[in-house]
């Protein structure tokens, strides 16, 4: 195995055992509920820098931390989808790809294929991972219309309308 493989293989390794271990229980790991969303450079998948700010505090916001090649982000896909479908533009969904074992390219490819009603950005350099203090992908934080964290979820089975019902309640 080459070192790279080697270097790109330990991490994946690593979050999956921890996304598999992990139940979907929420705040037990991550950025603390109740604190102000953090600001992230990120970059939309055609290479233009974007920052996570700029849809804070408009509306509602579910982020999820998210991999083309993650099982619990599939499994949690029909339930994203189904909540971005419900609440249309009164929440903005957002899935922030994270650089793992991926490319903007796979991602925009993935997204074509799939027409997920969220808007990606990717997070090339780990900053809103970093910034969100991201445990693995599946990982799905809620903000409120002020930009508060009222919500964080990791794994394929979490709750989205009871997260959102605390940020957007109908």
């Amino acid at each position: 195995m080459k070192l790279t493989s080697l270097a790109l293989a330990v991490p994946i390794a690593i979050v999956a055992a921890v996304t598999a271990a992990a139940p979907a229980h929420a705040q037990e790991l991550g950025i603390d509920v109740g604190r102000q969303a953090p600001a992230a450079a990120v970059q939309t998948l055609d290479g233009k820098p974007a920052n996570l700010t700029q849809w804070i505090g408009k509306t509602p916001v579910v982020m999820e931390f998210w991999a083309t090649w993650c099982p619990n982000c599939k499994e949690l896909e029909p339930t994203m989808v189904a909540a971005a479908r419900e609440y249309g533009d009164r929440v903005k969904f957002i899935a922030v790809a994270v650089s793992v074992n991926q490319s903007p390219e796979r991602v925009r490819r993935y997204q074509d294929r799939y027409k997920l009603p969220m808007t990606f950005v990717y997070d090339h350099e780990g900053n809103a991972t970093d910034a969100y203090d991201v445990p693995a992908t599946s990982y799905v934080v809620v903000l409120d219309g002020t930009g508060k964290v009222v919500y964080t979820g990791l794994g394929g089975k979490q709750d989205l309308n009871a997260a959102i019902a605390k940020a957007a309640p109908r």
